[in-house]
């Protein structure tokens, strides 16, 4: 009896272990690529598998999204400038078996891409482009890397660049160069300041002249503007015309 029930306990073990090896669950975001005697037979899931114990084998493969932080790269920009640039790339899987078949692991085969390509891709750029049009070397670098994964099945959704490190002396020879271009923008702003009120000085002229008397006014209400300084002493000169209508019995000297 001993052994008839060891027999019985064998026999459920062996049991169990083919179902557990034949039965498989997968969740919602998984997918289960299939291998019948080493042949590609499909890709099943999710929910529960059925698989033939020793005869099928079955790989799972994630279809969320990942995000992979690129390690620090030493980029030469085309303007001779050292830098190091990191990033961090969002891809998915969207074909379970390309992801399986074509590629050995697409983890780190999309990880090394991405180094790669963000070192070509920066280093034709100069730095002020690396620093001012970061959006479009973004979408340059995504669509490089989306376009050479697409044969292992994979999307790259994003690429950002995340930080772009300069060395200290480079710092410092920026900020000179963005002090000379503030000071050049003002002396620009200036000159054209002083162009525009000598335009405005030459057509004010203009219309003085046509009238003589509206130059008198516009002398008198100088002079009234100055007055207003109640410390200040005004000595103005006076034309010989005036004083002569002033001044009875004489007139105006003649003009040579």
């Amino acid at each position: 009896m001993t052994v008839d029930y060891s027999i019985y306990l064998v026999l459920a073990a062996a049991l169990v272990a083919l179902l557990s090896s034949a039965l498989r669950i997968l969740r919602e975001y998984e997918r289960g690529v299939v291998f019948t005697l080493g042949r590609f037979t499909g890709v099943k899931g999710p929910g529960l598998i059925i698989l033939i114990p020793i005869i099928q084998k079955m790989v799972k493969v994630d279809l969320r999204t990942f995000v992979e932080d690129v390690p620090s790269q030493d980029v030469i920009s085309r303007d001779n400038v050292s830098v190091k640039v990191n990033a961090v790339i969002y891809y998915r899987v969207i074909d379970a078996e390309r992801a399986i078949l074509n590629v050995e692991d697409y983890h780190a085969a999309t990880s090394q891409l991405a180094q790669t390509t963000l070192r070509s891709v920066l280093g034709k750029h100069e730095l002020d482009e690396m620093l001012a049009e970061r959006d479009q070397l973004n979408s340059d670098i995504q669509e490089i890397i989306d376009s050479q994964t697409d044969t292992w099945g994979i999307k790259v959704a994003n690429v950002e660049i995340k930080h772009v490190d300069i060395d200290e002396s480079m710092i410092r020879a920026i900020a000179r160069q963005a002090e000379a271009e503030r000071l050049r923008r003002a002396k620009i702003i200036n000159a054209e300041g002083e162009q525009q009120a000598a335009e405005k000085l030459v057509q004010a002229g203009e219309q003085l002249a046509r009238q003589p008397s509206a130059m008198q006014l516009r002398y008198f209400s100088a002079l009234y503007d100055i007055a207003g300084e109640k410390t200040n002493t005004i000595v103005f000169p006076i034309p010989a015309d005036i004083l002569a209508q002033l001044t009875p019995g004489k007139r105006p000297p003649e003009a040579p």
